[in-house]
């Protein structure tokens, strides 16, 4: 049964016991969030279209929130963003996670939009952000068109392998717009040098504030 517990920056996450697994940093799940996606990835780069690919054991909707606020606030460029869920939350959880109200609280219908939106379909949530979620396994996924940006935030290596292959890091890379990058928190070296292999250039960056000391971005 998954659990909610609370990380060091005041913000939420989920703990799935038989997983023994976090869906964000004990150390801030909020924070992880913020430094690894959209300061390192969102904001690294001009984009017109971006993509989620972090296919948690379920998706809490945070990277996609964060996204839509961050980006807008300071863009009114046109941002269709793809999140691909296997097992999504139920909205009773999407409640008690309370992102909204720490992160933008004028904004929390948008938020709660995100997780009572439509599957398989386009959907305009504002002028400026339009949102696709598919409900399915990432691993099996069907790539068309080509991105801008991925937030690659699955599970550890450990606990979800099949998301951190050779063969899946070559389909990414194809689905990558050329300038287009991949950001994930896992800096292991095995995990960059299968990045390099599928043809990325891979950037060992700071990691965020009080967790992780490094993480990376990889570029085509």
């Amino acid at each position: 049964m998954i659990e909610l517990e609370q990380t060091a920056d005041g913000s939420y996450t989920l703990f799935v016991p038989e997983l023994n697994e976090h869906y964000h940093s004990v150390k801030g799940a909020l924070t992880e969030s913020e430094h690894i996606f959209i300061n390192m990835g969102m904001k690294h780069q001009s984009l017109l279209y971006t993509a989620n690919t972090g296919n948690r054991f379920t998706g809490t909707g945070l990277n996609a929130f964060l996204n839509s606020v961050r980006k807008l606030n300071n863009s009114k460029r046109q941002v269709h963003y793809t999140t691909i869920e296997r097992y999504p939350v139920s909205n009773d959880i999407v409640h008690q996670l309370a992102y909204p109200e720490q992160i933008c609280p004028e904004r929390s219908n948008d938020f709660y939009a995100l997780h009572n939106s439509a599957w398989n379909t386009d959907i305009s949530l504002t002028p400026y952000f339009t949102l696709h979620k598919v409900e399915g396994d990432f691993t099996n996924y069907k790539f068309q068109g080509a991105f801008d940006l991925i937030y690659f935030d699955a599970f550890a290596p450990e606990k979800q392998p099949e998301m951190w292959s050779q063969e899946l890091f070559n389909t990414l890379y194809a689905s990558l717009n050329s300038g287009g990058i991949l950001t994930t928190y896992c800096a292991k070296g095995v995990i960059r040098r299968m990045l390099q292999t599928a043809g990325f250039t891979v950037e060992r960056l700071p990691g965020p504030p009080g967790g992780k000391r490094e993480i990376l971005r990889a570029s085509k």
